[in-house]
């Protein structure tokens, strides 16, 4: 079914607002990658610089699925989603390119990042392993959301939003 026609049990587009505000309030997403086998998919947190970039931050190791398959990747694609209650969540789909920032503009843009949530463990991690930042460019977004109960569900004495 199409966005359009699941309009009648409660799911709506997003649109460009709506979008933006989930990017700002986010700081957690999937992200999702070509690989010669099934996409690799990897929770990860981000941030957003408000305008058509995601950031990242990547612990290498010594052999990492992650950078190898972002460093090949053409086109990649960024999940951000949050969900309340069955009848009241939103989802945005960000369609774009992937790339390891030059250590010569990273220190600039660290220094306007917003990490204020990480995994501990990566946090632990990055004091002794070596790291990357991430620029995921976002050439499309899409977003749909569902912040009201289906009309079937609704009565004269319910509120139309969920509580």
């Amino acid at each position: 079914m199409t966005v359009a026609e699941l309009e009648d049990f409660g799911m709506l587009q997003m649109d460009s607002e709506d979008i933006e505000t989930t990017l700002e309030r986010k700081s957690v997403g999937v992200l999702g990658v070509p690989t010669d086998s099934a996409p690799l998919l990897r929770p990860l947190s981000f941030w957003y610089d408000g305008d058509a970039a995601l950031y990242f931050v990547y612990v290498l190791g010594t052999d990492s699925r992650k950078v190898t398959a972002s460093d090949d990747a053409a086109i990649a694609r960024f999940l951000v989603y949050d969900i309340e209650t069955t009848f009241n969540w939103r989802s945005v789909l960000l369609t774009g390119s992937i790339e390891r920032i030059p250590d010569d503009e990273r220190r600039a843009i660290e220094e306007q990042i917003d990490t204020s949530w990480k995994p501990d463990v990566f946090e632990r991690a990055a004091e002794t392993e070596a790291t990357a930042l991430y620029r995921f460019r976002i050439d499309d977004r899409a977003g749909i959301k569902q912040l009201e109960l289906p009309h079937e569900l609704r009565t004269e004495s319910s509120s139309s939003r969920p509580d």
